[in-house]
Formats: C-alpha cells, structure tokens, sequence
C-alpha cells in the first residue's frame, strides 16, 4: 500500500511535485491527453499531467542536459509522466480480455507513473520529428520490447539505426539515474518500484 493518497486537483500545490513547464529544453506531448493512444480516447480530461515527483523531476533534468551537451539538435520528448491511479484503472479495465494486460502495472500493485516515479519519453530530431525508434508508443508487442532488440535484429525486424536510436534514449536516462523496463523502450523508472509503492504518496 502507497504511504499516503493525494488527490490528483492538488498536485499544483504540493511540495512533493515539480510541473514539468519548469524544466527548459524539454518537450511534452502527453498521449493520454488526446486520442492518440492505445485507448483511442483522452483519458486526463481536466487533468494536467504534465508532473513529475520532484526527485524524477530533477532527473529528468539532469537527461536534458546530457542529452544537449552529447547530441545537440535532439529534444527529449516526454509521452507520459504523472498518471493517476484512476486513469490506470481505466487502461487496465480497457485491456481485459485482450491478453496484453503484461504491459500494465495491476492497479492493485499500482503504477509507478501514479506515484510521478515514471515517464514514458522519446527523442525529437533538429525539425522535432519523432526518431524512428522501430515502433510508436504504446505499441503492445513484441517489437516494443528492450529484452528481445538482439532477437529483432537477427530476425529483420528492427534495424541496426533503430537500435541505435534507443540506445541513445537508454543511455541519456539511464546516466540520469532512470532504469528501463524489459517491455516498453520508451518507459523509465526512478528509483526502486517497491519501495515507491511503500513510501511514496499515490496519486489518485
């Protein structure tokens, strides 16, 4: 069980949170604010998702200066940020039956993007195009999975430029303190999840 609750309306005033608008050089497109996403429907109407726990936050900080110093001309892009355990609700909800539950966190568990410890990003190119990272985001296969690139590759089904733009998104959040998951190349976590879901606060 989380530490405490927050309500989602009072992330803006409290101390735990940082907005995502204050850290310069990044970019923000959340997916589950419209309808491009697995879901095919908004799922933050009236909600700003654009937050983070303060900690990721800094982090996330931390990769857009690596990223500006390393590879400039490329923008990290975040997809996804603070995720409210009712919007979870609704993914997992939405998924019943289909098998591919494995790429969400069971809201009994909770995600580690409803504690703000989690963020789902990618890489703009110079003219702000998404690069070609072999898959979109939120696609639910095989394809989309770090744990299999060697396999893909091998098969013909990822090439040798799109691994290697993934492994430039790897190494920016990685050196700032964020670890990948084996499923999704465009997720990353901040600190261990167990001990978020023991001691940090759930946002509801």
């Amino acid at each position: 069980m989380p530490q405490y609750i927050i309500p989602c309306e009072a992330i803006a005033q409290h101390p735990d949170f940082r907005s995502l608008a204050s850290i310069a050089g990044l970019q923000v497109d959340l997916r589950y604010a419209g309808p491009d996403n697995f879901v095919g429907r908004p799922l933050y109407t009236g909600f700003d998702g654009a937050w983070l726990h303060r900690e990721a936050a800094a982090g996330l900080a931390t990769a857009v200066t690596w990223l500006a110093q390393h590879r400039p001309g490329l923008t990290l892009l975040v997809l996804d940020a603070l995720r409210p355990h009712r919007v979870q609700i609704m993914l997992w909800e939405h998924l019943e039956g289909t098998g591919l539950r494995m790429y969400l966190a069971d809201p009994a568990r909770g995600s580690i993007h409803s504690f703000g410890k989690a963020v789902d990003v990618t890489l703009l190119d110079a003219t702000g195009q998404e690069l070609d990272m072999g898959t979109g985001f939120d696609d639910l296969s095989e394809r989309s999975h770090p744990a299999l690139e060697d396999q893909l590759l091998a098969a013909g089904q990822l090439t040798a430029a799109q691994l290697a733009n993934r492994h430039l998104l790897r190494e920016t959040m990685l050196q700032a303190g964020f670890a990948g998951i084996r499923s999704e190349w465009w997720h990353f976590n901040h600190g261990d999840q167990e001990l978020v879901r023991r001691q940090y606060g759930r946002v509801d």
